[in-house]
């Protein structure tokens, strides 16, 4: 069943850029005889049936996918994760559940809110090079430009090194063997 639906979500990723590469609309949704007919038939195997389901039902997913429009993810986006939903709600539905158009809405809806529910978790995360602010010239400035770098340790560094060896030079010329032996072992110089 997996890779039928891959199948299926190509076929349906195709369908869809086909669409808003000319058509101007989805196809129109199926009668009840003929949605009937493909149930059947999809039941029996026939991924054709499958596949058209979904594309005479990717309106549907247009239509859920706009309730969602402020939620800040592209329009696109949502359809597209939509149809996720309506591609596994195709292949997992059973006449007993009631009709597919209503099965086919929670399924696509329970995607989408997934994808936002996982963009929110995400969300959280800042980006130090994300631009906070700008300086006076007008230049953008990012998190990470605001933070202390190892570039801002050096000076420190370089003024320990030179004391650690003017210390190692004293030690070395003015105190006497046992003195500079105890002053290494205690201080580690």
């Amino acid at each position: 069943m997996g890779m039928e639906a891959f199948l299926a979500l190509l076929n349906d990723a195709w369908f869809f850029l086909s669409h808003i590469a000319g058509r101007s609309s989805f196809p129109k949704p199926l009668k009840p005889v003929e949605e009937k007919t493909l149930i059947e038939a999809m039941l029996a195997g026939d991924e054709a049936a499958a596949t058209r389901l979904i594309e005479h039902n990717l309106r549907l997913v247009a239509h859920i996918a706009k309730k969602f429009a402020q939620s800040g993810v592209d329009a696109d986006d949502l359809v597209s994760i939509g149809s996720i939903g309506l591609i596994k709600a195709v292949h997992t539905f059973r006449p007993e559940a009631g009709k597919l158009t209503t099965y086919a809405s929670r399924c696509i809806e329970n995607e989408i809110l997934m994808h936002l529910r996982a963009r929110k978790k995400n969300r959280l995360t800042v980006s130090l090079n994300e631009p906070i602010g700008a300086d006076k010239d007008g230049n953008e400035i990012s998190l990470i430009d605001l933070m202390g770098t190892e570039a801002d340790l050096v000076p420190h560094e370089t003024e320990l090194r030179l004391e650690s060896a003017k210390a190692r030079h004293l030690i070395a010329h003015v105190l006497d063997e046992r003195e500079r032996r105890v002053v290494v072992l205690r201080y580690g110089l």
